[in-house]
């Protein structure tokens, strides 16, 4: 008997990049391969955060350990995270966690010698690494932030110091993951949904007046449908109509009046041209109106999450079948968004490295031996030691 393969060749498509945002399409795979990459972006990629704090004088009115907490959850740009190592496996420090192979040292001192108060901020860390320094909010490319803004280009605040009070200490950054704790974690969201799949019953729509149509699009909480642009036009011709009808109503009444003979039927004459160009206005309108497929059109089908509120509307209705939403099985929707420590574009590549690591420590888990010489402390965990 053959054995059946399983294998799949997901695909990927970019649909908008920037260094803290990445959107894109996972196709060609299922939840399970969705959902563990959405894990290990979260969890799984490794970045580097303050571990240790040594403090040397606090005189502010925050005890030491807020402040150390303060300082663990500030981002610090971590593109060098990948090649470090973690201070449980260095063998350059005997698993101290400080030295260069698997640490960063910082030092902070401030104080407040004015009658001003002190924002003490990440700018006012000082890194030995000057690739591992804190994450820079501020975005030089924004024409509505001025470079002189000292709101935005102060950092994150840490601490404030009112006169005579002092804050001096040493912190050590270490190479760790988001299952450890949140503040290696380089991801704010990652979040994924299933690409949805919308069919319209066309036949029953047009049973629907257009108070009705209105009615059904409204009930969904975000925009997804909307009329199409060719029946706005026939609605806005028909108005434009009306008006002519009313202005032609007029001339007859201009003529009770005991109006000229002769610019009354110059009047009619024109009367009859708009009504004319009118009509062939229609017919051109309603000929491409038939290329439309429908007058109720989908806008925007990534904007339903899923809450049923038009299938809802339509049963209330009484046009049960109405609509149609499936979602694709096979197709996600991935929003990702960083916490400044690394782009969002090398957190989506990291995490699919890790990713590629963790099946193939799965891969060698009957070699025991070749599995934790190759990965490690990964290969004991991925075999659940």
């Amino acid at each position: 008997m053959e054995s059946v393969s399983y294998q799949r060749f997901p695909k990927i498509k970019i649909r908008e990049m920037k260094d803290d945002y990445l959107k894109f399409e996972l196709r060609e795979t299922d939840a399970s391969v969705a959902n563990a990459l959405r894990r290990v972006m979260i969890a799984e990629v490794p970045t580097i955060a303050i571990d240790l704090v040594e403090i040397e004088v606090n005189s502010s009115v925050l005890n030491d350990e807020f402040i150390a907490h303060r300082l663990g959850l500030i981002p610090l740009t971590s593109e060098r995270a990948m090649e470090m190592r973690f201070s449980r496996d260095c063998d350059a420090c005997d698993g101290d966690g400080q030295c260069e192979y698997c640490s960063v040292e910082f030092h902070l001192r401030a104080k407040c010698v004015t009658d001003q108060t002190l924002d003490v901020t990440s700018k006012d860390l000082y890194s030995s690494d000057h690739a591992v320094i804190p994450v820079d909010f501020s975005d030089p490319s924004d024409p509505n932030e001025p470079s002189d803004n000292t709101e935005t280009q102060r950092g994150v605040i840490i601490v404030k110091l009112r006169r005579g009070q002092e804050l001096r200490l040493r912190a050590i950054a270490r190479k760790g993951i988001g299952k450890d704790h949140a503040k290696w974690s380089p991801a704010a969201t990652v979040t994924f949904m299933y690409e949805p799949e919308i069919h319209i019953n066309e036949d029953l729509m047009e049973t629907l007046t257009l108070e009705e149509k209105l009615s059904w699009i409204e009930s969904s909480p975000t925009r997804v449908f909307d009329i199409d642009k060719v029946t706005q036009q026939l609605l806005a011709l028909q108005m434009d109509l009306n008006d002519e009808h009313l202005y032609s109503a007029q001339g007859f009444q201009l003529e009770t009046l005991g109006v000229s003979v002769l610019i009354f039927h110059l009047y009619e004459f024109i009367q009859f041209i708009i009504l004319e160009l009118g009509t062939w206005y229609t017919t051109e309108i309603q000929a491409k109106r038939l290329s439309q497929p429908k007058e109720v059109v989908v806008v925007d089908p990534e904007a339903y999450t899923y809450d049923d509120e038009v299938i809802k509307k339509a049963e209330a209705m009484g046009k049960r079948g109405l609509i149609d939403i499936r979602a694709k099985e096979d197709s996600f929707i991935f929003t990702v968004e960083s916490t400044g420590a690394v782009k969002a574009s090398q957190l989506f590549l990291n995490a699919i490295e890790i990713l590629k690591q963790k099946l193939d420590a799965v891969r060698l888990s009957d070699d025991t031996v070749e599995a934790d010489d190759q990965f490690g402390e990964l290969g004991v965990h991925m075999r659940g030691g």
